[in-house]
């Protein structure tokens, strides 16, 4: 089974999929906390420009396999020496195949290739497939861990592309009290 990575933009048709499929996974995860779990999620799609996501700041790519569209993922300039992953995703019947891990990779040697140190990025309480490919992935987690995920509701992680493993490095990126504490 062969899978090809395409760099494009939001913009692009063939992200449709990606975008409706995250959508649809966003409201529907948090449907349960948001009544307008639909207008949230469509609005979260939308927070960013397409522009953020392509180079020379950033890289928007899509997973194709067999002529459809099953993962993909973006960054974005956080700072002057970080990414910040958005956007990853994979279709439910892809899943479990390392898809989102080649995904994680690919933007990572993006992103070195474009001059950052490190990546931060920060997932759902609601998402613990993703907090495990993170972990899986060597990123560190950004956040008390002692706090329930759904008192943080986002949940920062982040990795030193030169040293991983390094936490030091990523101490200005630790949140200082749960993401979700003023929401």
């Amino acid at each position: 089974m062969s899978y090809r990575i395409i760099d494009t933009t939001p913009l692009d048709a063939l992200a449709k999929p990606l975008l409706d499929g995250l959508q649809h996974e966003y409201a529907t995860r948090y449907r349960e906390f948001r009544s307008d779990s639909e207008a949230s999620a469509a609005q979260e799609l939308a927070r960013y420009p397409a522009a953020l996501f392509a180079p020379p700041d950033g890289a928007f790519i899509l997973v194709e396999h067999e002529g459809e569209i099953v993962g993909g993922g973006a960054f974005k300039r956080y700072d002057a020496h970080t990414a910040e992953l958005k956007r990853i995703w994979t279709h439910e019947s892809q899943r479990r195949k390392g898809i989102a891990r080649r995904v994680v990779e690919e933007l990572e040697a993006r992103a070195v290739h474009l001059g950052y140190r490190r990546i931060y990025l920060t997932t759902g309480f609601r998402q613990p497939e993703a907090w495990g490919l993170y972990f899986d992935t060597h990123y560190v987690p950004l956040f008390d861990r002692a706090i329930a995920p759904e008192i943080h509701v986002r949940l920062p992680f982040g990795k030193d592309l030169r040293r991983p493993g390094d936490v030091d490095s990523l101490d200005d990126l630790r949140a200082r009290e749960p993401l979700g504490a003023r929401q």
